[in-house]
């Protein structure tokens, strides 16, 4: 990253902001009018003139609680359209003229890098700060508002102040925020992008009053929109037409708030949790679409209230929560909500800062070392997932603490380490399945993985996938490293490390299953730690069983097989394990929720089985005898291998067997064949 040094500034080495001695500003050659009121902004900076149902997609004024008039803002919101027009084309300019103490519109040209890197430029009162045109950004830091009044900031691309390897956000030195908003009131933030920043994209933060973040998009991040930090119950804020696009969480965490009031937003793959109000805010969220989600509403504590109008829920597992009538927004301000039926088409092709438009490429590159075109697998996967090709991701070594998503829309998408070598490139984190999350309810085999395939032909290869959540420090718990829930997902050459429901095949639907293929890999677990209701071959690998130390040290797989899947079916493989001989099953069968229509099957052939493999092979689970489901080997060998139907072993006989091959069991109706 090129970061300008600012020769123009001296920076407080007590905290990241960059304090001012001003000198006096240059002159610039641009054709600059004497004032810029909002319609004047729009003309020259070209903006379309498109109008929705609830009025101007680029409005000349300001739209919900930041247009509420004051005896000092009879107009609401109007920002430095008072004052004279600059142009800053770095952030040294920049920052100098956020500071002055007089009404500024401030015209950001080009690509503006701040330093210190991840420090934020303070702004005063009475500013304008938009992008002079197309393509204007500020990359590396951000701007605070603290303790000001009238500001508005439009038209600008905030990016790229992450902290390689701190997705959770919680490094002591990263507080790397696109925009900060402390104490201060009449705030309009519109038609901006935030994307790939350290600490919160967006925070509005101690009592701040008539805020309204409308049209902007938020993308790749971890936590999103933060609204709180007080004890008081004062802020006002509105959130209008923003996409929220492979955001984790606080989409946004809204906490003692007056009134709140969420419409016609676009919430798109939030894996821990959509919206939420905390404290004793109240909100009103209507007419909005989330999609592809856990948790998309929450009411988080006792006091805490939120209405939901008229909102559309699809892909979304978990709470939708409604607690009834809050307030209403129309006795602030005026307001028309677009159809709820529209609105993904209409947030889509307006939202943003003018030149948005996302290039990506088709192959990418992630590093830890700031080399990559990404820093972080998740930012370079919810990049290819918008794009309109498939994608391959190249991952350089290193441990990438982080959640994995991969969205439905990222059809065709490859993950690879770059070095061949899946121990080089290591994708971890450590939740559990049956831990409880910090409003309540358990993260559950959807909220759990480290990583999910919920888009169809994805390919893994060269990389390890870790859920690193310690049973022995935190009690035993199914702890997911793979979830894999789509169509012709292939596995090849990876690492899937984990001890309890390591690898989870889940089939699309109760009567559709997934098909994946799996070879030269690796899985490791104790307990059912290949399960699910999909059909999987893994082919030349190894399946490793972890030691308990218990006289039953676990079980292999627990296949549910959906009606029309055909199970699992492990060839040519190894079965290795250090645990003592004969403790260790091959597989049981599941039947989730005492399910009666799964067909559980499972097939081992061909294969190498350690030791650890006891006879019987194979045991009864909650009441459900493998008997009465399909469980059979066939030309095993090994010290586990035993032949012998009376011994608990039933085989294949070989016309059986040539029923039970790869081809068999993943081509179907579309001729898949990945090892051609």
């Amino acid at each position: 990253m090129n970061r300008r040094r600012l020769t123009r500034v001296a920076v407080v080495a007590s905290a990241p902001l960059l304090a001012l001695t001003l000198i006096a500003a240059p002159a610039h050659a641009d054709d600059l009018p004497a004032t810029l009121d909002g319609a004047g902004l729009l003309d020259r900076i070209e903006a379309p003139t498109t109008t929705t149902a609830d009025g101007p997609v680029w409005s000349p004024v300001a739209t919900g609680f930041a247009s509420t008039p004051t005896a000092d803002l009879p107009e609401g919101t109007t920002g430095g359209a008072e004052g004279r027009v600059v142009v800053a084309d770095d952030a040294a300019e920049l920052a100098e003229y956020a500071a002055l103490e007089e009404p500024l519109t401030i015209l950001v040209k080009g690509s503006v890098d701040v330093e210190p890197f991840g420090s934020q430029i303070e702004v005063a009162s009475d500013k304008t700060i938009a992008g002079a045109g197309r393509d204007a950004e500020i990359v590396g830091g951000g701007l605070f508002l603290d303790r000001v009044s009238n500001v508005i900031v439009r038209n600008l691309t905030f990016r790229d102040s992450y902290v390689p390897g701190d997705w959770d956000g919680k490094a002591p030195d990263n507080d790397n925020d696109g925009i900060r908003i402390d104490t201060s009131s009449h705030v309009w933030i519109d038609h901006n992008e935030f994307t790939r920043l350290g600490d919160g994209l967006v925070d509005v933060r101690k009592d701040s009053t008539a805020v309204t973040l409308s049209w902007n998009v938020f993308r790749d991040h971890n936590k999103t929109v933060g609204v709180g930090w007080t004890s008081n119950v004062i802020t006002t804020i509105t959130m209008h037409h923003n996409e929220f696009s492979n955001t984790y969480q606080r989409n946004a965490s809204i906490d003692n708030v007056a009134a709140g009031h969420l419409y016609n937003n676009w919430f798109e793959g939030q894996a821990h949790y959509g919206t939420m109000s905390r404290g004793a805010a109240q909100l009103v969220i209507e007419s909005s679409v989330y999609e592809n989600g856990e948790d998309a509403i929450v009411a988080k504590d006792p006091d805490s209230r939120v209405e939901s109008r008229n909102n559309t829920f699809s892909g979304i597992r978990g709470r939708k929560d409604d607690t009834g009538p809050t307030f209403e927004p129309s006795a602030h301000y005026a307001y028309t909500p677009d159809a709820v039926a529209d609105v993904v088409s209409i947030v889509d092709a307006n939202s943003g800062p003018l030149g948005n438009d996302e290039k990506v490429k088709k192959a990418i590159t992630v590093a830890l070392d700031g080399t990559g075109d990404y820093a972080s697998v998740s930012a370079a996967v919810g990049a290819a997932s918008r794009a309109k090709h498939p994608v391959e991701i190249i991952v350089q070594p290193g441990v990438y603490r982080e959640v994995v998503r991969i969205w439905p829309d990222a059809d065709g998408l490859t993950i690879r380490g770059a070095t061949g070598d899946a121990a080089d490139v290591v994708i971890s984190y450590d939740l559990a399945a049956g831990q409880t999350k910090f409003y309540g309810g358990n993260w559950g085999h959807t909220g759990s993985p480290v990583l999910s395939v919920l888009a169809d032909d994805v390919t893994l290869r060269d990389v390890t996938i870790e859920n690193a959540y310690d049973e022995a420090l935190n009690g035993g718990s199914q702890a997911l490293a793979l979830r894999a829930a789509a169509d012709r997902t292939v596995l090849d050459g990876v690492r899937l490390l984990g001890n309890q429901d390591t690898f989870l095949v889940d089939p699309i639907s109760k009567t559709e299953a997934s098909r994946v293929w799996m070879t030269d890999s690796y899985v490791a677990g104790d307990v059912d730690f290949i399960y699910g209701g999909g059909t999987l071959v893994a082919e030349d690998s190894e399946i490793h069983s972890l030691d308990r130390a218990s006289t039953t040290n676990g079980y292999v797989a627990a296949p549910a097989t959906v009606p029309g899947g055909k199970g699992f079916l492990f060839v040519n493989s190894r079965f290795t394990s250090d645990a003592a001989a004969s403790t260790v099953f091959l597989g049981r069968p599941w039947h989730p929720s005492s399910n009666p229509n799964v067909d559980p099957s499972m097939v081992v052939r061909d294969s190498e089985l350690g030791a650890h493999v006891r006879t019987p092979a194979w045991s009864d689970m909650s009441g459900w005898s493998w008997q009465e489901d399909y469980f059979r080997e066939y030309a095993n060998t090994g010290p586990g291998a035993v032949v012998g139907a009376d011994a608990g072993r039933p085989q294949l006989t070989d016309d059986e067997a040539s029923a039970h091959t790869r081809e068999a069991y993943l081509s179907g109706d579309d001729g898949w064949s990945p090892w051609s």
